[in-house]
């Protein structure tokens, strides 16, 4: 029997990574810098959040924007892209209230 592949076990697989669902929620609301999201996120390494941010970016549904100061200014905020996630972090929300409260 073969093993059928669709894209919600894609995308599962994608976001379902520790902490990549809990950065884009964070983001949400607005831009962020490292420190805030690693703040935010409390226990998450630096080494971990830099590599799910790149992840994110790599697939568009994170932008990293760097400002030409010194000391580095970095900020990460959410594409349009990223914020068609919304309504599914609404519905879990909703789930959760419903059956986890």
């Amino acid at each position: 029997m073969q093993k059928h592949s669709c894209k919600v076990d894609q995308t599962l697989n994608f976001l379902g990574n520790k902490w990549t669902f809990s950065i884009l929620y964070n983001l949400m609301d607005g831009k962020k810098r490292f420190k805030e999201l690693q703040f935010l996120l409390n226990g998450i390494s630096p080494k971990t959040l830099t590599e799910r941010l790149r992840a994110l970016e790599k697939k568009e549904i994170v932008i990293r924007k760097i400002y030409p100061v010194i000391p580095p200014k970095v900020e990460y905020s959410i594409t349009e892209k990223g914020k068609d996630l919304k309504g599914v972090f609404d519905e879990l929300n909703i789930w959760g209230k419903k059956y986890l409260d």
